[in-house]
């Protein structure tokens, strides 16, 4: 925890980077996607969408359209100064509607931060992780047959936690976001295969 990456390393990580997008028809309605669905915010008011077996009726959780049943996967996840997120996988089959919990136990593999709180990981029970500062964008690396699901802070170039678990389904990255103080906090996954010469860092 904490460790700090060498460049081989990272360039070992970052070479299983894909570009992830968000899947609408999972999305809680408190949560609006972007046009390119790349990006996500709770809005702070419930918006009128069709109904969809797959949406989340009751947690502010949108998955991703991806779905991992092996090799090994990296992206990256913008999540800024907000103090209230879970980002990582789950199990393609977790239930979707009424309560949810967010362990291991239930097919829930994440990293949170929660306002008072810190930084956690979804052992059962939750671990608390000595972070400072908090990561402001972070990367997710999973290794299917490995059985492993490691997390990095991306500017401070370290590691921060790595799962060790038996993968026996689908795996689909998921993200949630609690009501913000501000509706127009956003999540956001980051390009990581864009080709353009005009690209931005």
């Amino acid at each position: 925890m904490g460790d700090k990456l060498a460049d081989s390393e990272i360039k070992k990580i970052t070479k299983h980077a894909v570009d992830l997008t968000l899947d609408p028809d999972t999305g809680n309605l408190w949560l609006q996607l972007s046009q390119d669905r790349c990006q996500v915010r709770h809005l702070g008011v419930w918006q009128n969408l069709p109904d969809h077996p797959d949406r989340f009726d009751t947690v502010v959780i949108v998955l991703g359209r991806d779905c991992f049943t092996l090799g090994r996967h990296y992206w990256e996840v913008q999540v800024g100064e907000k103090d209230g997120w879970y980002l990582s996988v789950a199990r393609s089959s977790v239930n979707r509607k009424g309560r949810i919990f967010f362990s291991t136990t239930q097919g829930y593999w994440a990293l949170a931060m929660k306002k008072g709180q810190g930084c956690r990981v979804s052992t059962s029970p939750p671990l608390l992780l000595p972070i400072d500062p908090k990561p402001r964008r972070v990367g997710v690396f999973l290794d299917y047959e490995e059985g492993q699901l490691s997390f990095y802070d991306v500017r401070a170039r370290t590691h921060i936690y790595t799962f060790k678990d038996a993968l026996a389904e689908k795996i689909v990255p998921f993200f949630y976001l609690y009501c913000c103080d501000k509706a127009s906090d956003t999540m956001v996954i980051c390009p990581m295969n864009e080709k353009s010469p005009n690209k931005q860092s």
